[in-house]
């Protein structure tokens, strides 16, 4: 594509929509009894969903073991049960890198509040000691844009990388760029995974090095996965199944305007194994636990009760993952 064609209304097709399997919309936190689970998480806005769907239909013996807390909701929340593990009241992470950390922080702390955090990024550096990136399903993410939008439906992604160097044949001049390219809010394993695929750093983000990125919108922080930040003139990163789960009313519905754009000529599809942006997504357990029932029983192998869910899986837009459960993926 000439790239000086991005300032002009394309035409093309909308993004196309798995067959995902229709599904009562989603419960944020844990629901029904019992109120506190063995094994509470929180992290990905990404998974958030998909665990609140595996944490339903999951159990041992009859009884609920996992405890998925939302990314967003709450300022606080509470993980277990004051009676028996006090102090486990504490303010809610969002995203990846916030539910890693918050898990690290109660390991460190040996209080017992949270068992495992939901990662839609991998990050094996020692900053991160001591855990295990389980894999369970597979995503994929491509742009989002409005129906009306400057920026054309199908862009290759040379061109998505440089309208995240903010190349002005793309984006235009500062301080009047054409073009509000975001990202989402810090922390966010969409974020980071983007960043990746684009070729930049956060540290660069941060530092002002791209100066037509934004991650807030009227002083608000840009949540991943809510295509209402969208105008005609900006573009931001969309997790395919988060969408296709919005679009079938899976779960809430907070794409506004946003549709998916083609990547290298490939439909912005989940199950589509040939889409280049794709990605596993991981549920992150102490290293130590690798062998201790529940965590063993619920996030461990192929049989891992997790892994034995590809229906729910699939329901929630996300494809199956042939290495569920795998233990390599592990910190210093």
């Amino acid at each position: 594509m000439n790239k000086r064609k991005i300032a002009v209304a394309a035409v093309g097709i909308t993004g196309l929509l798995t067959g995902t399997v229709c599904a009562s919309q989603a419960v944020a936190d844990p629901s029904g009894p019992p109120p506190y689970r063995q094994l509470s998480g929180v992290g990905s806005d990404t998974t958030q969903d998909v665990m609140n769907g595996l944490a339903n239909a999951i159990t041992i013996n009859g009884t609920k073991v996992i405890g998925s807390y939302d990314s967003t909701g709450s300022a606080q929340i509470t993980t277990k049960d004051p009676a028996t593990t006090p102090g486990c009241t504490i303010n809610r992470p969002n995203g990846s890198g916030a539910g890693r950390t918050a898990l690290l922080n109660s390991l460190q702390a040996g209080n017992g509040c949270l068992d495992f955090a939901r990662s839609s990024s991998l990050n094996l550096g020692a900053a991160n000691p001591g855990l295990t990136y389980v894999p369970f399903a597979v995503d994929a993410v491509s742009y989002s844009i409005t129906p009306t939008s400057t920026v054309p439906r199908k862009l290759s992604l040379a061109d998505l990388k440089a309208i995240y160097h903010c190349d002005p044949n793309y984006v235009g001049t500062a301080p009047n760029f054409s073009l509000t390219v975001y990202l989402p809010q810090a922390g966010s394993g969409t974020r980071s995974f983007w960043e990746s695929q684009m070729g930049i750093t956060d540290a660069d983000v941060v530092a002002g090095v791209y100066p037509c990125i934004k991650d807030t919108k009227s002083g608000a922080p840009v949540q991943e996965h809510d295509g209402r930040v969208l105008d005609d003139k900006s573009i931001v990163p969309f997790s395919i199944a988060q969408y296709n789960s919005q679009a079938t009313q899976t779960i809430a519905d907070l794409r506004g305007r946003a549709i998916l754009g083609t990547i290298d000529g490939l439909a912005p599809n989940t199950l589509n194994s040939n889409f280049g942006v794709k990605r596993d997504v991981y549920n992150v357990i102490p290293t130590s636990k690798i062998g201790t029932a529940p965590y063993s029983t619920v996030f461990v192998g192929s049989n891992s009760l997790v892994c034995q869910q590809p229906a729910v899986i699939n329901t929630y837009g996300f494809a199956t993952n042939a290495n569920c459960g795998d233990t390599s993926k592990q910190t210093p």
